[in-house]
């Protein structure tokens, strides 16, 4: 009959049992734009939380950004040519 030549310790033992538990999470979809996102977390592609606007999105800091940029554009052209030339 086996027999084991070395103890087993607890840590060892325990790592076997450690998975048989897990769960999956539960998946729902946001209110605003119906993409997958786990429960109780703010949606990253629109940025609401049970319909609230919670995050600023990476697509609205680039327009917000080259809104910016187009107004300083036409601020020194229109400085550019107010001033007289000689």
């Amino acid at each position: 009959m086996p027999v084991p030549k070395m103890k087993v310790s607890r840590s060892r033992r325990n790592k076997r049992s450690a998975n048989k538990f897990i769960t999956m999470h539960p998946i729902t979809e946001c209110q605003t734009c119906r993409t997958p996102l786990a429960s109780h977390t703010v949606c990253k592609a629109c940025g609401y939380y049970k319909g609230t606007k919670i995050l600023r999105t990476k697509m609205e800091r680039a327009n917000e950004r080259g809104q910016a940029r187009a107004s300083l554009q036409m601020a020194k052209q229109a400085t550019a040519s107010a001033q007289p030339t000689e």
